[in-house]
């Protein structure tokens, strides 16, 4: 294997992309895409004096596919061991989306080991699905229906999550769509399906709590995948942070979008249910107001230069930047 595969246990190798010199980000990619989701950061950030490291966890992208187990306690493990492999210190880590749920669970089961900060972004965090004390997300019946398309249909699976991954059909190209399609199809359908299961059924509320380092939360206003209140709730916040007027009508807008298959915070709040206490201790929230889930790309000056202020420890360049 080339330098490219680090195997991690039992010949299972997991690709990374390692570039540049400096202080280590590490950046885990969300379901079903490999770490090449992160084009527009790992070829610019290097550039920049930071070391890159994209890695596509097991069952994705050009790593391995074995059959079996796909639950955030092994992507953690499995983290640990690229991390220890590469003999990093003093990361950043930054998880996108099932990768940033990737991320929290690292932080709690190995108690943040080698890490000095961490990127929340357009996080399937704290759940992913609602449930009777937790009124945001997808309802689980409609992850069911999403693994029973996948056993059947999973091109169309990832075309259906494709039209709503962006904020609008402006803000990407048909030729840039069909790209990020295929890197879904790269995936393992074992892995696809297993991993929608988990996102359905985790709940890491308590994970939020071992969080000890730096930690900001970058979320699409637009986000129609993990919506917004998921970014408030992990700035232990039930409202929208200081936003102003105009930002509140258009996330209002947004959140109508795929009503069917999620409980919007406002109904919530109609129906006398309020969300969980908490948050992650500290924390940070940039509101990306151009964005969908796809903030990495849609607004990726923006998502390049925050990360950085972050990692710099820099304030932010926007009016959005909250301290809790």
């Amino acid at each position: 294997m080339s330098s490219e595969y680090i195997e991690i246990k039992d010949k299972i190798y997991l690709h990374i992309c390692d570039w540049g010199e400096g202080k280590p980000v590490v950046f885990i990619p969300g379901w079903p895409l490999g770490h090449e989701m992160f084009e527009y950061q790992l070829t610019q950030l290097p550039q920049h004096g930071y070391r890159c490291i994209g890695i596509s966890m097991r069952g994705f992208g050009k790593s391995s596919k074995p059959w079996g187990e796909y639950s955030y306690d092994v992507f953690a493990d499995d983290l640990q061991s690229v991390i220890h492999s590469l003999v990093l210190d003093n990361v950043t880590l930054v998880g996108f989306s099932m990768g940033g749920a990737i991320a929290l669970r690292y932080m709690a089961r190995h108690k943040g080991d080698r890490i000095a900060n961490l990127a929340l972004c357009g996080a399937a965090v704290p759940c992913f699905t609602s449930r009777p004390d937790f009124p945001y997300g997808f309802e689980p019946g409609a992850v069911d229906s999403f693994i029973k398309l996948c056993y059947s249909d999973r091109a169309k699976l990832n075309a259906d999550f494709g039209n709503i991954f962006f904020k609008n059909s402006t803000t990407a190209s048909p030729e840039l769509l069909n790209w990020f399609r295929s890197l879904g199809m790269e995936a393992s359908p074992q892995a696809t399906a297993a991993c929608l299961a988990t996102l359905r059924d985790s709940d890491l509320r308590e994970d939020m709590r071992s969080v000890n380092v730096p930690t900001v939360i970058f979320h699409g206003l637009h986000d129609q995948i993990c919506q917004f209140e998921l970014a408030e709730t992990m700035a232990g916040s039930s409202e929208a942070l200081l936003i102003g007027e105009e930002e509140k009508v258009a996330r209002a807008e947004a959140m109508t979008v795929g009503a069917k298959a999620k409980v919007t915070g406002a109904q919530a709040m109609a129906a006398g249910t309020e969300p969980a206490a908490g948050g992650i201790r500290g924390a940070k929230l940039i509101c990306f107001e151009n964005s969908g889930h796809a903030l990495f790309y849609e607004e990726k000056d923006k998502f390049n230069t925050e990360l950085r202020n972050f990692i710099d420890q820099k304030s932010s360049t926007g009016n959005d930047f909250f301290p809790i």
